[in-house]
């Protein structure tokens, strides 16, 4: 979700240069506003916490009108439901594979609480955890209006969970975890909290996708390359998401800005996203250590700016979701 279309074309490179055309040249000098790899570090859990603050997942896709009355808030949720589902099916699909009656299920990372809802529904005595005040508001708005029965409800951090060892049968976490800078920390946690025998089923995004191969590593870029040289003629930018790439590009240069991590992490999510990652199975292994990764499988057409029914099913396997189960590995006696 969030990804970016971009129309504009760029003619051609030209070492430190890219000419949009005979006239207009730019020089693509790194500024010093802004290192790649430097802010990738710096990424702090607040920078993170205020995006997702300010815009909490789902509401750029189905952005809500006046949800102050309780029915006008049930019928936001049940179109940003009918709309998620619709577009992303396979997230249902998956959830229908697991028996969870009964079992205590931790969810982190909850958006709108759409499979929140799904899984209280399934029989999980479920507990929820977000990072933003945002998103709880909203799920525990969501669950108090249906009266759905759960165990907790909280707003914290998935590197420092606040429940005790051995707590939960089931963690569960859909488009959450790529977007932690501290993944070694947050992996050992949902392994601390995990019962023996427990399981891990978590989406992140792909990296051996058509969006992230293609569209954002290629057409995205070269999109921007245009949209940038037009700028710089004093082509107005409709499209507004196109335009704040473009802002962002002329503050910190456009060769800083289109360069790895750094163009990821604002082709994910919009162009203010803090922090993205993609993944495979081999570096899905070893950002996840403490567990063994069981199976992987991708799907979900979504590849900007190529629509995504023109994209043949057969393709869904190079999806931009990625689907993995985990199981804990047996913990190493101390001092070994």
């Amino acid at each position: 979700m969030g990804a970016v279309e971009h129309r504009a074309r760029a003619n051609r490179s030209d070492g430190r240069q890219f000419a949009v055309n005979r006239r207009l040249r730019f020089d693509f000098a790194p500024s010093t506003q802004l290192q790649t790899d430097a802010r990738m570090n710096s990424v702090t859990e607040q920078d993170i916490r205020d995006f997702w603050n300010s815009q909490p997942c789902g509401t750029n896709i189905v952005p809500p009108t006046d949800v102050h009355d309780d029915d006008s808030f049930l019928a936001y949720l049940e179109t940003y439901d009918q709309f998620r589902y619709s577009r992303e099916g396979h997230i249902l699909s998956m959830l229908e594979r697991f028996d969870l009656t009964g079992k205590h299920v931790l969810e982190v990372g909850l958006g709108q609480g759409a499979d929140s809802e799904r899984l209280i529904r399934k029989g999980a005595r479920w507990t929820g955890l977000d990072l933003t005040a945002a998103s709880v508001e909203i799920v525990g708005r969501r669950l108090r209006l249906k009266n759905l029965p759960f165990e907790r409800l909280e707003q914290g951090s998935v590197v420092k969970l606040p429940f005790p060892d051995a707590s939960f049968d089931f963690v569960y976490s859909f488009g959450v975890l790529h977007h932690v800078p501290d993944i070694m920390s947050a992996q050992a946690e949902i392994r601390r909290v995990l019962k023996p025998g427990g399981q891990v089923l978590v989406m992140m995004y792909a990296r051996p996708s058509v969006n992230f191969q293609l569209s954002i590593r290629l057409l995205r870029r070269v999109g921007l390359i245009g949209a940038f040289g037009l700028a710089r003629l004093g082509v107005k930018i409709a499209n507004p998401v196109t335009a704040r790439h473009v802002e962002l590009a002329k503050a910190v240069g456009l060769r800083s800005y289109l360069q790895l991590p750094n163009f990821l992490n604002r082709n994910t999510d919009g162009p203010d996203n803090a922090f993205s990652r993609v993944y495979d199975p081999k570096s899905l292994a070893a950002d996840f250590p403490s567990f063994r990764v069981v199976s992987t499988e991708q799907d979900f057409n979504h590849a900007p700016p190529i629509p995504a029914d023109r994209l043949p099913r057969s393709l869904r396997k190079y999806g931009w979701h990625l689907w993995a189960l985990l199981e804990p590995l047996p913990n190493r006696p101390a001092g070994r």
